[in-house]
């Protein structure tokens, strides 16, 4: 039952990447708090050996300047060996690697994950035929299914 819970999950996922990637920002929504989202990620990319490089609490960083912000977290994470082969196919991809995610609430309370389509950051500079974006593009998919799913 797990399993097909999980597929499911990454049929609606891969729906919403093909739906919100149009201008190159993928956006998931959570059904989990941001804190719970931001810590299934940090899980989900610990669990596939990736590296998470920085987290950064935008609403945290409001306060220091006497402002409030709705809870917003930005994930660097990745892998010298997946990313690596991207920048030899174009170096100007780097601008963009490490990878991000963005975890945020809305103005209406609904919780988000949000990335860069790696075959968006591709076009962009030229690389589409390099063979490392569909793998990219994967791993991304999974990690939000991973961060989002119920």
């Amino acid at each position: 039952m797990r399993i097909l819970q999980f597929a499911a999950a990454a049929v609606v996922i891969l729906c919403a990447v093909a739906a919100q990637a149009a201008d190159g920002l993928v956006q998931v929504r959570s059904p989990h708090s941001t804190a719970d989202t931001g810590s299934r990620l940090v899980a989900a990319i610990q669990d596939r050996g990736l590296k998470l490089f920085a987290r950064i609490d935008h609403a945290a960083g409001a306060t220091t300047v006497g402002r409030t912000l709705r809870p917003t977290e930005v994930f660097i994470f990745g892998n010298p060996q997946v990313g690596t082969p991207l920048l030899e196919c174009e170096q100007t991809s780097g601008i963009d690697l490490p990878l991000k995610a963005l975890v945020w609430q809305d103005e209406k309370g609904q919780v988000w994950l949000g990335y860069n389509d790696p075959v968006w950051i591709a076009a962009r500079h030229g690389a589409s035929t390099c063979a490392v974006v569909p793998i990219l593009a994967k791993a991304l998919a999974g990690l939000a299914v991973a961060a989002t799913t119920p």
